[in-house]
């Protein structure tokens, strides 16, 4: 049975993100996570998509965008892996699959999901102890979101409009990361 993809609409929001198989790492170093994030920012203006939150984790990642044209938004995952694998096997010889199988993508309906989403992805670097500080990670956007760092991969205008300062923001995630509570029913990669 093939997986079950969401309606790709105008003006919603997804969560898309995958694995590497068998839990493998699928960024070696600092140029395949500087790859991906270029091919990010190559594409989201041709497919017309605003990224909310990402982060980019050894062995997955996750990207929130919201789909802003006619082009479904999971097309962002599949140009950008698609390359990646292609540039990571020639790399390094590798040959067979690099992923669990293809990107999985879920519909963001509501508002709670929308937030607690945004700060489930932050947080991962600390969650999973590759770093002690969330600042100390590289590859997301969560120092654009706390005014730490100027990059393109941030939508300014969407934290405005629901956290009034950077620090209301960074609270939010260190409280998440301090009682690791999200709201049930949420589903996210599965652990």
């Amino acid at each position: 049975m093939g997986r079950k993809l969401p309606p790709f609409r105008l003006g919603q929001y997804y969560h898309l993100y995958n694995r590497g198989a068998h839990r493998q790492p699928i960024f070696l170093e600092t140029d395949n996570y500087l790859f991906v994030l270029s091919k990010i920012k190559g594409y989201i203006t041709e497919l017309s998509l605003t990224i909310i939150a990402y982060c980019l984790m050894p062995n997955h990642y996750h990207l929130f965008v919201r789909q802003d044209g006619e082009e479904r938004a999971g097309k962002l995952a599949q140009l950008v892996f698609n390359s990646y694998v292609k540039a990571y096997n020639k790399r390094y010889h590798h040959s067979g699959t690099l992923f669990e199988g293809p990107y999985n993508a879920r519909i963001i309906d509501n508002e709670s999901y929308l937030l607690h989403l945004c700060r489930y992805i932050h947080a991962n670097p600390v969650k999973d102890g590759l770093v002690e500080k969330l600042e100390e990670w590289p590859y997301s956007n969560y120092l654009e979101w706390i005014g730490r760092r100027a990059g393109t991969l941030v939508n300014n205008e969407f934290i405005f409009d629901y956290f009034q300062t950077p620090g209301e923001y960074e609270a939010f995630v260190q409280d998440y990361l301090l009682y690791r509570q999200l709201p049930e029913g949420l589903v996210y990669l599965e652990e």
